[in-house]
């Protein structure tokens, strides 16, 4: 069994990740941003029978970040999030960058803090969670989406660098799940967005958010990959996503301007 460091455990599909594998027998040290949830998450451990060590990590926090590198890691899960709706052109750019530290520059740290070891024994394993967008992008998540186009980069580059010497990488792209998530990356845009100053009307998202998935699914895929010795490098659920995201990456070819 591994040990496994997953951030982003506090709620969603991390939290539901962080307890199956736990209940699976690895040992877990799951991140959680804020104390509330560090100790919501071990009262549900507790209640549920499962050893789990809950660590405050919010991943743009050095403090925590330290902490962090006290844990053994076989398998590190770069899960932690925050996503932002706006269109492109008026989305304050404080967001743009909040964005990118945590979804990206957070977790590059935390690439360069706990990998070493893993480099030094041969043998470790970094799974990135990525997004459907991540390869789809849509009008109005065109920052979150950038984020994510920027952890699969990442992610491929990683994976050249590290193979040859024992660390494996791979993405998981998890498509629409009622978690709350997207929900509230809809909502964030509420605190900036003015009718009366906007450039573009703001969408209707309710079709969307109406139609998201239920999240067990995913976390029983993401329980099953991540500890996993074979799997394809990248894992897109549901399963009929990997069809539409393949037909997307044809159309961006043939589009015209």
């Amino acid at each position: 069994m591994a040990d496994i460091l997953i951030t982003g455990a506090g709620s969603g599909l991390g939290r539901g990740a962080a307890l199956g594998l736990a209940r699976a027998g690895h040992h877990v040290i799951a991140g959680a941003e804020i104390w509330p949830q560090v100790r919501d998450l071990r009262a549900e451990a507790e209640h549920a029978g499962v050893t789990l060590d809950v660590i405050k990590l919010d991943v743009t926090d050095p403090a925590d970040r330290a902490a962090a590198r006290r844990h053994r890691a076989d398998i590190l899960v770069l899960n932690a999030g925050v996503q932002e709706a706006g269109a492109v052109v008026e989305i304050p750019m404080d967001r743009i960058r909040r964005s990118f530290e945590v979804n990206v520059f957070s977790h590059v740290q935390l690439v360069q803090d706990l990998v070493p070891p893993m480099l030094q024994r041969g043998a470790g394993k970094v799974v990135w969670v990525s997004s459907a967008v991540g390869i789809r992008t849509r009008p109005f998540i065109g920052v979150y989406a950038a984020t994510k186009h920027a952890i699969e980069a990442l992610a491929w580059a990683m994976k050249g660098e590290l193979e040859p010497r024992g660390v494996r990488v791979a993405v998981i792209n998890p498509g629409p799940y009622r978690t709350g998530y997207n929900d509230t990356g809809v909502e964030a845009m509420s605190q900036w967005w003015d009718s009366s100053t906007a450039l573009l009307d703001r969408p209707d998202f309710a079709d969307f958010l109406q139609h998201q998935r239920d999240p067990r699914e995913m976390v029983e895929e993401m329980v099953r990959v991540i500890p996993a010795d074979h799997h394809p490098f990248r894992t897109a659920w549901p399963e009929e996503l990997r069809h539409q995201l393949r037909e997307f990456e044809s159309q961006v070819w043939d589009e015209t301007t």
